[in-house]
């Protein structure tokens, strides 16, 4: 643990970032995974494929995942909704 202040600060910062962005993450990923039972389901529609889209978006623009792996993403659920049809 350190002991000066501003290094005990940063420790406290950073500690609070991480729990942020591992709440964002996760997040990205339940969305996805929604998108895939719905998939498996048969209930996949655009607007499922719309609104998991916008979310992986939002995640690569704020640097949560990135730029290819949110595209990846996007590519494999797309993919998968409109086989389903």
């Amino acid at each position: 643990m350190p002991n000066i202040k501003s290094a005990i600060k940063r420790v406290e910062v950073t500690q609070k970032k991480t729990e942020a962005n591992k709440s964002k993450k996760t997040a990205i990923r339940t969305v996805i995974k929604q998108s895939k039972a719905a998939v498996a389901q048969g209930t996949a529609d655009q607007d499922l494929l719309k609104k998991t889209q916008k979310a992986v978006d939002q995640a690569a623009a704020k640097g949560h995942m990135s730029k290819q792996a949110a595209a990846r993403a996007k590519s494999r659920v797309a993919k998968a909704v409109n086989a389903a049809k």
